[in-house]
């Protein structure tokens, strides 16, 4: 098989993003795709405070995470607190109702007999042949 020759200015964009992992990261957190990044790194060139800023946001967002995740028990719990358990109850109560009338509806379409709880083989006629008077 043969290979692509590439433009010059790809494989040093190459070679840049291979210096730069924190280019990567953000490919990956789907921040960027690197077509945006190319195009930048094209206009603005390697010396642009453009690729800096991606190594300080990726850090502060690290950062944040980690106090979220201690915090996230306390939200929980005051969540919890504000919770009114009769407007909880009411919405069970709706919640049964839709999965009743939707189990209705399903046992319509099944035939009808699911709804009564006992499904019941069909009885067929007592002779199967009713033409046999001779």
């Amino acid at each position: 098989m043969t290979q692509k020759k590439l433009h010059p200015s790809v494989l040093k964009f190459k070679e840049f993003v291979k210096d730069n992992p924190k280019i990567i990261k953000e490919v990956r957190n789907g921040k960027a795709t690197l077509q945006e990044l190319y195009e930048d790194w094209y206009l603005l060139g390697e010396e642009d405070k453009r690729w800096d800023d991606i190594g300080s946001e990726n850090d502060s967002e690290s950062e944040t995470n980690n106090e979220s995740k201690g915090d996230w028990m306390s939200n929980i719990m005051g969540m919890v607190k504000k919770i009114d358990p009769n407007q909880m109850q009411n919405h069970i109560n709706n919640l049964s109702q839709a999965l009743g009338a939707i189990q209705g509806v399903i046992s319509q379409f099944q035939g009808g007999n699911a709804a009564s709880g006992s499904i019941k083989p069909q009885e067929g006629p007592k002779h199967p042949f009713s033409f046999r008077k001779d």
